[in-house]
């Protein structure tokens, strides 16, 4: 799911931009959702702040209000560096100021040159991405925390700690699961490979089932892999 946040004070450009985005994501199998806004406002902070889907912002700068496109720009930075962010406004001199004032910003568009053609091109681009924003999310009265999928490697249970583990890239993280209830929470690209461990199919170069054990994109070689399991991994 791609969730497309417009936001312009001026319906005529509202609609001229809604129209590129249908026009784009027909021609794609993704599934997409178009939030229009004409100013800063709570609903828009609470679609900024929820980062469980992949997000294009369409900013104008100039909105006549409290709030600019770059107030906007930055208060996104706050809450979510993967969506993206495209400009477009009848102001091309503020192409500097906003590259100097806010991080990863995917294009400056203005309004009145080329607009759709520019507009349609950069959302091809960013679509074929297929960026990858799944998380594990896990809270209880002490931990509050989101993992991306694709960080994760494997998942085992821990006897001697008698608690889960969840390996990244670059760390691991202990919580109160058994296997059966975080293999619910997550998605097809991990399968389980022994009754004590989960793996991130995507991330294993090698699975030896004979010699029980997998080897990661990183060279870790993991003493969990069982032939039971064999017929999981597709």
């Amino acid at each position: 799911m791609v969730k497309f946040i417009v936001v312009d004070d001026n319906s005529e450009f509202q609609n001229i931009i809604c129209k590129v985005i249908d026009n784009t994501m027909f021609k794609t199998e993704e599934e997409y959702y178009i939030e229009k806004y004409n100013k800063y406002c709570c609903d828009l902070h609470k679609a900024i702040v929820d980062c469980s889907t992949q997000k294009i912002y369409i900013l104008d700068i100039d909105l006549g209000h409290l709030h600019s496109g770059l107030d906007i720009a930055k208060e996104i930075r706050k809450y979510d560096w993967d969506g993206e962010i495209i400009f477009i406004t009848s102001h091309d001199k503020m192409f500097e100021t906003v590259y100097r004032n806010i991080f990863k910003v995917f294009d400056f568009i203005e309004k009145f040159i080329s607009l759709e053609e520019r507009l349609a091109k950069d959302l091809k681009i960013i679509v074929s991405q297929k960026a990858d924003y799944g998380k594990f999310y896990y809270c209880n009265n002490k931990t509050d925390m989101q993992i991306y999928y694709k960080d994760i490697t494997y998942i085992y249970r821990d006897t001697a700690e008698r608690k889960l583990v969840i390996k990244t890239t670059n760390n691991k993280f202990l919580l109160n699961k058994s296997i059966l209830e975080i293999s619910k929470e997550l998605d097809n690209r991990f399968k389980q490979v022994h009754r004590a461990c989960i793996v991130n199919k995507d991330r294993v170069n090698i699975f030896n089932w004979s010699k029980g054990y997998f080897i990661l994109d990183n060279g870790e070689k993991v003493d969990l892999c069982s032939k039971n399991f064999k017929e999981n991994i597709s």
